[in-house]
């Protein structure tokens, strides 16, 4: 027999500790925000977003992927932002297995010289994603 409690109510008290112990929650939601918001900077001034990460304006061809990168990066904050109260669960680890393999997948674009020159916006772009890649692997590894 499981130790779970029947009630709902009860059940809903230990998955809300559940996300207090696991330190998921700010994962998710400062993961949610950032993507969020470059989602939305891509999908409504792609233009823009491309010449101050950059250093130069888009093509036709970068404007369109720098869209499509938006609504990517839009999925995902949203997946984070939903994710948000799910504790220690087979989805949320994946999510963050995700997370890492994205964020990890920035840093090394950018230290291969990948996206362009580095200048400092893309070298902070890249501070931020190590970080959060370092984050993701600390999550990870709180859950053997």
């Amino acid at each position: 027999m499981s130790d779970a409690p029947k009630n709902p109510a009860a059940l809903a008290t230990v998955q809300t500790a559940a996300v207090r112990r696991t330190g998921i929650a700010p994962f998710f939601v400062v993961s949610a925000a950032m993507e969020i918001g470059a989602g939305i900077a891509l999908l409504a001034a792609p233009d823009l977003a491309i010449r101050l990460i950059f250093g130069a304006s888009g093509t036709g061809a970068a404007v369109a992927l720098g869209r499509l990168a938006g609504a990517a990066l839009l999925s995902l904050g949203a997946a984070c932002w939903l994710a948000r109260h799910d504790g220690i669960s087979a989805a949320s680890s994946a999510l963050v297995v995700g997370m890492l393999t994205y964020n990890a997948a920035v840093v090394a674009l950018v230290l291969a010289g990948a996206l362009g020159p580095i200048g400092p916006l893309l070298a902070g772009v890249a501070v931020l994603h190590g970080s959060m890649a370092l984050w993701c692997l600390l999550l990870l590894h709180g859950r053997r």
